[in-house]
């Protein structure tokens, strides 16, 4: 079958709200209009996406799969039209993506100052896919921590960081100078597989609240102090690595450019 895009992204909307006349508002349709199109589009795939009584709207499990794999397909095709419009326009932009916490800002400085020309665009990564705006064309080259995977991806070395645990200033381990491993046995601690927070904030948020603990890079907890959280050292956590991360088969000038200079910013600023 052809993929319609546009019922594509009728579904992901319906997905998004579980709510016909929600995402139907969104996406300025009328509601039977958005209707017909989801039972047209599930004709097309050949199962049902959804699951509907007369006060929810439920994915199943073929739509669960559908929804993950749709929000790839459209950012991708998004960033192709993107990257075609530019081109058009004669346009040249570098894209950038970054881990929480770690600071690209001495690198661009240092990239723009030689390149003028070149418009940058910076793209969060996710902690639970760091690698993704990399694989679906959003970003040209990110600076990451480990782990993602790097198959088919070039990585360049830059520092470690060590590991430090979050906790909230009543926590009865608070008041310690340091922590191993072994002193957290039994703590409720969040992980990006066990619970997906929306953002860091609402991360910090929880563990503020009595919710949990978490063991970050020292650069998130600098970059995310507040007084109702304690960080403390781990001392015998493995260190996080960071590197430079590009698609293997790239070798735009601009983007080599970047890569040389900040490879030398990073590894002089990035954490001993």
């Amino acid at each position: 079958m052809d993929l319609d895009l546009r019922k594509l992204r009728y579904f992901v909307a319906v997905a998004d709200q579980r709510h016909f006349g929600r995402a139907a508002e969104d996406l300025y349709i009328t509601q039977p209009v958005l209707s017909r199109q989801i039972r047209a589009f599930e004709r097309e795939v050949g199962c049902a996406l959804f699951v509907r009584t007369s006060r929810s709207v439920e994915l199943t499990d073929a739509g669960r799969r559908l929804h993950e794999e749709a929000r790839r397909i459209i950012t991708t095709v998004d960033a192709a039209v993107r990257r075609v419009r530019e081109a058009g326009r004669g346009v040249e932009r570098l894209a950038v993506t970054f881990s929480a916490g770690l600071h690209v800002s001495e690198a661009i400085r240092s990239f723009t100052a030689s390149h003028p020309d070149v418009e940058i665009e910076l793209v969060p990564s996710q902690q639970w896919d760091r690698d993704a705006p990399l694989r679906d064309g959003r970003a040209h080259v990110g600076y990451l921590r480990r782990p993602f995977n790097d198959s088919g991806l070039r990585t360049i070395p830059i520092g470690h960081e060590p590991k430090v645990a979050c906790l909230p200033v009543t926590h009865p381990l608070a008041g310690r100078r340091s922590l191993t491993t072994a002193d957290l046995g039994g703590q409720p601690i969040f992980d990006a597989r066990a619970r997906r927070t929306s953002s860091a904030e609402e991360k910090f948020e929880l563990i503020a609240s009595g919710h949990g603990i978490a063991l970050v890079p020292q650069s998130v907890a600098r970059s995310y102090s507040r007084p109702d959280l304690v960080y403390l050292p781990l001392t015998d956590a493995e260190p996080v690595e960071t590197c430079l991360v590009v698609v293997e088969d790239r070798r735009d000038k601009a983007l080599l450019d970047f890569l040389q200079i900040a490879t030398t910013t990073l590894r002089r600023t990035s954490t001993p």
